[in-house]
């Protein structure tokens, strides 16, 4: 399978920050998924860390403000930013983000990010009463005006002791984020409750039904949301995934569990999006201690669950209701049964050996009550974000039926 980044060029901008240790992963991350990688580092950038350990990791020389004899020779500005596929500046410091923002040009990263006309990352890291003040918050909205990218910055402690928004997203993420530029804030300000994961019914005081679902699909569809500008609350069934950037998670047990968590929070406006495997029996009387094997075989009574999809779209508590439909054969079949009872958009996935549960790719159709759209092999990351990309003109297209958002 091909890299995620192959063959791109990219500049990494490295600032002043305590995060620049960061950005060694990120290089090596982005190499390893089939980038170039050229970095140019502030000279504020050299005081937290050597410009040799880039060299290292990406075996090109590093460009630094004390290029002078180099830069007017060869006037690295032009030439860099005619290489460059995309430019990431991480961490992106207040001083950086304010320079961008008002055109100054003093040091070579930030001549290149007059000159470049490829798409620019931004992942702010800074002190969380900069990242709040009101000129760093103006300089980010004229950056995102001119079609900037801000990723980040995430909330959490901070080197100062401060916590609260300022984190640098880490590397993983950002990587993540290219992949999703083409949905960047596509669904801005739309809210969303999603359901991931598995569900877990219990027999007796340790065991209980549940199934494979790893959480993976649902998680990256959180992501997406995210990413592009949505409101996600995301009500997890037991996994062991970490939280998407931007999503509010919930973490629950049971399909009743689940359902009660939806029926709370969920409003007429939200889009509901049931991705999570719900368990589709429960045992009517689970043992409050611990089954003690015998010889004789058991026997469990069960009973159906709620059905959370069916309650979401027959109540009308939500705008647009959207489900999975995870079969092992005949699965557009079963889909449309599920469409015509249950929601307004199906996602209908095959599970196999090498796609859907517990696996990091998956293959899905896309089923309205007026077309099907067939989307093939790929990370769910990129599953997502055609399911976002989806779901956006679906939305707009349906202004009359839901209100415009």
């Amino acid at each position: 399978m091909q890299k995620r980044f192959q063959n791109k060029k990219i500049i990494l901008g490295v600032c002043g920050g305590i995060a620049a240790y960061k950005v060694v992963e990120l290089a090596r991350l982005l190499q390893q998924e089939g980038a170039q990688v050229q970095v140019v580092m502030t000279e504020a950038a050299q005081n937290f860390i050597g410009s040799q350990t880039f060299q290292a990791v990406t075996g090109f020389p590093v460009w630094t403000t004390t290029n002078d004899a180099s830069f007017e020779r060869s006037m690295a500005h032009i030439e860099l930013s005619s290489w460059a596929d995309l430019v990431i500046i991480a961490p992106g410091t207040a001083s950086m983000m304010a320079k961008m923002a008002h055109g100054m040009a003093d040091d070579l990263l930030s001549i290149i990010c007059l000159t470049v006309s490829v798409p620019v990352l931004v992942c702010p890291a800074m002190n969380v009463n900069m990242w709040q003040h009101p000129a760093t918050q103006y300089n980010a909205k004229i950056l995102e005006q001119r079609g900037v990218y801000i990723i980040g910055p995430d909330q959490g402690s901070q080197a100062c002791g401060a916590v609260g928004f300022g984190r640098m997203r880490e590397p993983e993420w950002i990587c993540n984020a290219i992949e999703l530029l083409p949905i960047y804030n596509c669904l801005q300000g739309q809210t969303v409750v999603l359901t991931a994961g598995p569900t877990r019914e219990p027999i007796d005081a340790v065991r209980f039904i549940s199934n494979r679902s790893s959480g993976l699909m649902g998680y990256a569809l959180a992501e997406a949301l995210s990413f592009a500008g949505a409101v996600v609350t995301l009500i997890s069934g037991p996994c062991s995934l970490v939280t998407p950037p931007g999503t509010d998670v919930h973490y629950v047990e049971s399909a009743s569990n689940m359902l009660e968590k939806v029926t709370s929070i969920i409003a007429p406006d939200d889009v509901f999006i049931g991705v999570a495997a719900v368990a589709d029996f429960r045992v009517i009387n689970p043992a409050a201690h611990k089954i003690k094997k015998t010889q004789h075989s058991l026997q469990l009574a069960l009973e159906p669950t709620e059905d959370i999809l069916a309650t979401i779209k027959q109540k009308k508590l939500a705008k647009c209701v959207i489900g999975f439909a995870a079969e092992t054969a005949d699965v557009l079949e079963h889909a449309r049964v599920k469409l015509r009872s249950k929601a307004d958009i199906i996602i209908a996935n095959k599970v196999s050996s090498s796609l859907g549960f517990e696996q990091k790719n998956n293959e899905v159709t896309i089923l309205t009550a007026h077309e099907e759209i067939y989307i093939p092999p790929a990370s769910k990351l990129v599953i997502a974000k055609q399911c976002v990309e989806f779901l956006k003109n679906y939305l707009g297209n349906n202004d009359d039926k839901y209100g415009a958002s």
